[in-house]
C-alpha cells in the first residue's frame, strides 16, 4: 500500500465583527476549541466589538457531529492522524485570511491572537511564522505548543504582550498544567500575565474584556 497525496483549491469560511478600516486601532483572531464551531464562539467575543475592536474567528477544517450521526456539528483543528498535513493546511488557510483581511492595515493597528483550548495551539503556531505580526497572545485553557522553534519563538514573541488565562475549575487545567505553560514560556524567554476566574472550561466575556482593557504597546513585530 502507498499513501500519496494531491493538492487542491478549497474554500473556507470564517466570521467577522466589526468594520476593519483605517480608523480601526485594535483587530483580534481567535481560535475556537476542539468540537465548537465559529459562529457560536464568536458570541463570547462580543464584548471586544463593544469596545471598538475587529474580531475575525475562523473556523477549523474538519466538521463532524458531536453525537451519533445527526444533530449538534462541531469542528477541529487537527487530531492526530495526518497531524502534520493538517497543520500545514489550517495555516495556509489562517494565512489566507490574515492577508486578505488584516495585511492591509497591520501598520495602523494592534493585533491581537487568542486561542482557546484546542485553539491555541492553533495560534500560537500561526503565530511563530515570520510574516505574522502582532502585539498581544491569548493562551486560554490551552498549551504553548512544544514542536515551535525554540530559538525563533525567543525572538518572535520579544516584546509581545503574552496572557494566559484559565477557569479556577477547569477539569483540563491543574497547577501542573498551568506549571508546565509557564515553564513553556520561561524557555523562550517570556513570561505571560495570569488571569483565572471562577469558572469551568469556558472564555469568560468579563475577563476577556479587562484583557482587551488592558494596555498593549505597539511592539517591534
Amino acid at each position: 500500500m502507498e499513501e500519496k497525496a494531491v493538492q487542491f483549491q478549497y474554500e473556507a469560511r470564517y466570521y467577522q465583527l466589526g468594520e476593519l478600516d483605517v480608523s480601526t486601532r485594535d483587530v483580534w483572531v481567535a481560535c475556537h476549541g476542539y468540537g465548537q464551531l465559529a459562529k457560536y464562539f464568536l458570541r463570547r467575543l462580543e464584548v471586544l466589538k463593544e469596545m471598538g475592536h475587529v474580531v475575525f474567528v475562523p473556523e477549523g477544517l474538519h466538521r463532524f457531529y458531536l453525537q451519533g450521526t445527526g444533530g449538534r456539528a462541531g469542528a477541529s483543528w487537527m487530531t492526530k492522524e495526518d497531524r502534520l498535513r493538517d497543520i500545514d493546511n489550517y495555516l495556509s488557510y489562517l494565512n489566507a485570511l490574515y492577508a486578505k483581511e488584516i495585511e492591509p492595515y497591520k501598520e495602523n493597528c494592534r493585533i491581537h491572537l487568542l486561542g482557546f483550548s484546542q485553539g491555541a495551539s492553533t495560534i500560537s503556531r500561526f503565530a511563530m511564522q515570520e510574516h505574522v505580526k502582532f502585539d498581544r497572545l491569548v493562551i486560554w485553557a490551552g498549551v504553548f505548543p512544544p514542536d515551535v522553534n525554540i530559538d525563533f519563538a525567543k525572538v518572535k514573541l520579544q516584546g509581545k504582550q503574552i496572557e494566559m488565562a484559565y477557569g479556577d475549575t477547569d477539569p483540563y487545567i491543574t497547577p501542573e498544567s498551568v506549571d508546565k505553560l509557564k515553564d513553556a514560556f520561561a524557555a523562550v524567554n517570556v513570561s505571560a500575565r495570569e488571569w483565572k476566574f471562577a469558572g469551568e472550561h469556558d472564555l469568560d466575556k468579563n475577563t476577556l474584556g479587562e484583557i482587551a482593557a488592558m494596555a498593549v504597546s505597539s511592539s517591534q513585530r
